[in-house]
């Protein structure tokens, strides 16, 4: 999760799009040039171990004027955790 918010900071779109399950995938990700990402928090986990194939991040990232609550799924996908899809939180 900190890696893609790293990813969404930089408007990396190789890393962002690679770290997306391919199942759920879009073609291209679209970055705001007017969003200025401003910090992360980590609300909550679940599963996610090196023993779990799925796992879950409840997180809130800050931007300037406002923010993004999310409940993100994601699953490991030959040994690597991918994003599958989430839920905002409001």
């Amino acid at each position: 999760m900190r890696s893609r918010y790293a990813a969404f900071v930089k408007r990396d779109e190789a890393y962002v799009l690679r770290t997306w399950h391919p199942r759920t995938r879009p073609p291209r990700v679209e970055f705001d040039p007017g969003t200025r990402w401003t910090g992360l928090e980590i609300l909550d986990t679940s599963e996610g171990s090196a023993f779990h194939t799925t796992g879950t991040v409840t997180f809130r990232a800050s931007y300037t004027g406002g923010t993004l609550h999310e409940h993100s799924r994601f699953e490991r996908v030959d040994g690597a955790w991918v994003y599958v899809d989430g839920e905002f939180i409001e």
